[in-house]
């Protein structure tokens, strides 16, 4: 499934805030279509990673390449026209507006109307809202969203919202889609349907997928590979067999001497 030219690629990336070292010397690549974990003790730099790669920081030194052109200085919503999406570890919804609204403004990257259209109420307007309309009940029927869709969202239960993200990150047509802990708050039951979710949509959607999670379970069920962070640094990359087995990852992430 992957290819030769990786999707994305960090090229000794480091991020200092006032003097601390968030991330160091990040070296990092994930080829088209793979699913790839990240892990790490809290702390590690992990979402770090996260908000440099989807531009919210610009990296002290280093480089970031999305299909082998430099991201690096460019603004969250122009790497999301790019083709990389998001979710947060604390749900950012827009809490006030319907279901269907939070995914219509994610499909709004990709209109090609203009302004003078949009006020005018002409052109290609109330064609191009149509169609989002449309695939935005689509994308909430996946979800099992749709009975949903006009109501408020911040009324929906917390698995639902956690969908709901996830439903509007994919309504901005990403090639690369990273899940910041999507498992956080999620009972057992829950967590499994997640995991499925994820395999399905990355197969439906043709995805290249990037997890942060720390429940262990879902990500040594579904990984490919995976990074591990401490201090931000690399300290490991392998196999999810690999990965519970390395003794350097043990002592770090869980100080125990098994991740089974």
């Amino acid at each position: 499934m992957a290819e030769n030219k990786p999707l994305l690629k960090a090229e000794d990336v480091s991020e200092v805030f006032g003097g601390l070292k968030a991330v160091a010397d990040f070296n990092f690549y994930i080829n088209k279509g793979e699913l790839i974990g990240l892990i790490g003790p809290n702390g590690a730099g992990k979402t770090t990673i996260f908000n440099l790669i989807t531009g919210v920081y610009v990296p002290t030194t280093g480089d970031i390449k999305l299909d082998g052109e430099s991201i690096v200085g460019q603004k969250p919503y122009e790497i999301t026209q790019r083709g990389i999406a998001r979710t947060f570890q604390n749900i950012r919804l827009f809490s006030e507006l319907s279901v269907l609204d939070n995914v219509k403004i994610a499909y709004h990257c990709h209109v090609k109307y203009g302004l003078i259209e949009t006020v005018l109420r002409m052109g290609r307007y109330f064609g191009e809202e149509d169609e989002i309309t449309a695939e935005s009940l689509k994308l909430l029927k996946i979800f099992k969203l749709d009975e949903h869709a006009y109501e408020v969202a911040k009324n929906l239960p917390y698995g639902a919202q956690r969908r709901l993200e996830i439903a509007r990150a994919l309504a901005a047509k990403p090639k690369l889609l990273l899940l910041d802990e999507p498992a956080a708050g999620m009972n057992p039951q829950e967590t499994h349907e997640l995991m499925e979710m994820i395999r399905w949509i990355r197969k439906q959607f043709g995805l290249t997928v990037l997890l942060i999670e720390h429940d262990m379970s879902l990500v040594m069920g579904i990984c490919e590979r995976i990074y591990v962070l401490e201090y931000g640094m690399i300290i490991a990359e392998g196999t999810p067999t690999e990965i519970q087995n390395n003794p350097e990852v043990i002592r770090a992430y869980l100080g125990t001497e098994s991740m089974n």
